[in-house]
């Protein structure tokens, strides 16, 4: 690699001299302001994804479908998705960072607009699906963090880019629910459209143009072959990608069936006190960084186990009393945003610790697995809510946990990343205290063992 990158964007748009790369002149440390934007990024981008669960019912009627026809619009934009997920979001391991991700800024952009503009049922279904399949864009800035972000700060930097993650979630349902009550169902996607505006000029102002991964000279059939390798022959990933799929469907169990909850007795609360509990999901999102502090001084999976627990504790408290009084109910959901996602950091920090030539490719199939969860969470947690009552719903994902603390107990901490059951290398709790991890070889061209145990347990800096 040369000793200076392109000056140029797409070798139309010039990048700004302070951004632009240069061995002889590093980048500033990653810092908080950085991943502010990529948390801003992360929220209004992810948003798309869920701008269209409240318009369901104007899709029907400016259309001219059924319910059941225009139910399929969000169905089909996360399919885009996950295909995105897998054929897309890898691409961070061949390509500069910066570039990938203004792209798909462009893309996704020109499509949420094309949404707002398109007067056929069939073709705002196909423009949904691209639409999914281009928003991959947080997947891109996760794994960048993790490559760039001080060691000592790791866990809070991921954790607040998570955090705006989920808060796309909440953000996108308030948003669209008002603009919608009060102008046409289009308002809601023009208003993405500005937004995504703001991001892309924000990115484009103050992303590096940090430089593509050294080590990978694959091309892009075979990065999609060792991706497939790495989700069958990583124990620490499958191990990690389990636990994330029993822990993202306790979550996802708990919102979809805090509508039944709070809407039948004893609470029989209205529709819109029920809206107005996402704001205490915003509360546990706002929370968790400030938890994450603390959990920067362990190792990953100690922070991993002890996130599992209290998340266990928080179900057993919705088990117990959920039903009962609307005090721990709140406390329950505070509690359960909160260590979901210190569970799910700790175990993404785990999983892109395996190799820092592919975290783009191990960030996807975490993502998978999480999304996986969520799908299994909201359909098997509202079967058995309405066919067994709160109990046995909340008791599902208190079982969940218990088998994902089972799953992280198998291996420890301070195994060689071929070991599947064991505690060999002792209990450390630090990362201080962490060995050198003895890496494999994952089936990408240039990435030998040598590449990512040098780098130790935990991801590098991005390799210049």
């Amino acid at each position: 690699m040369s000793s200076s990158g392109p000056t140029k964007d797409f070798g139309l748009i010039p990048i700004p001299q302070r951004l632009c790369y240069d061995a002889t002149r590093p980048f500033p440390e990653f810092g908080i302001g950085l991943n502010l934007l990529f948390a801003f990024a992360c929220t209004f981008v992810v948003a798309n994804l869920y701008y269209c669960q409240p318009l369901l019912i104007q899709f029907s009627e400016y259309f001219g479908v059924s319910y059941l026809d225009s139910s399929r619009a969000p169905t089909i934009l996360q399919a885009g998705y996950v295909l995105g997920l897998f054929f897309l979001a890898p691409l961070g391991d061949l390509l500069r960072r910066r570039q990938l991700i203004l792209g798909l800024l462009l893309c996704s952009t020109a499509l949420t607009l094309c949404l707002a503009l398109v007067h056929n049922w069939t073709a705002f279904l196909v423009l949904s699906f691209l639409a999914g399949t281009v928003n991959i864009v947080p997947q891109v800035l996760l794994p960048l963090v993790a490559d760039v972000a001080p060691p000592s700060r790791r866990h809070f930097f991921i954790s607040i880019v998570v955090s705006g993650l989920i808060m796309g979630l909440l953000v996108a349902r308030v948003f669209a629910g008002i603009i919608a009550q009060y102008t046409d169902w289009r308002i809601v996607y023009y208003f993405a459209v500005g937004v995504q505006v703001v991001v892309l000029v924000a990115c484009y102002a103050m992303i590096p143009d940090y430089p593509a991964k050294t080590g990978n000279d694959l091309i892009y059939w075979e990065l999609l072959v060792s991706m497939m390798k790495l989700a069958v022959g990583e124990p620490l990933l499958i191990q990690s990608c389990l636990a994330n799929l029993l822990a993202a469907a306790g979550f996802s169990n708990l919102w979809v069936t805090l509508t039944f909850l709070l809407g039948g007795p004893p609470y029989n609360y209205s529709t819109l006190i029920v809206g107005l509990f996402g704001l205490v999901g915003i509360t546990g999102v706002c929370m968790t960084p400030l938890a994450s502090l603390f959990f920067d001084k362990l190792h990953p999976w100690h922070g991993s186990v002890l996130g599992c627990i209290v998340y266990g504790c928080f179900q057993s408290l919705l088990v117990g009393a959920a039903g009962i009084h609307i005090v721990p109910v709140v406390l329950a959901t505070v509690g359960i945003d909160v260590f979901c996602r210190i569970l799910q950091v700790s175990l993404q920090m785990s999983i892109l610790s395996i190799s820092v030539d592919a975290s783009a490719r191990l960030n996807s199939l975490s993502l998978i697995s999480v999304f996986l969860g969520q799908v299994m969470g909201a359909d098997v947690g509202s079967r058995v809510f309405l066919t067994a009552g709160w109990r046995a719903g909340a008791g599902l994902s208190l079982g969940w946990t218990g088998i994902c603390l089972v799953l992280l107990l198998v291996r420890g901490p301070h195994c060689r990343r071929n070991t599947w059951f064991g505690y060999e290398g002792g209990l450390g709790m630090r990362k201080s205290a962490e060995p050198m991890h003895e890496q494999s070889e994952t089936g990408e061209k240039g990435s030998t063992a040598k590449d990512s145990s040098d780098k130790g347990p935990e991801v590098a800096s991005i390799s210049t």
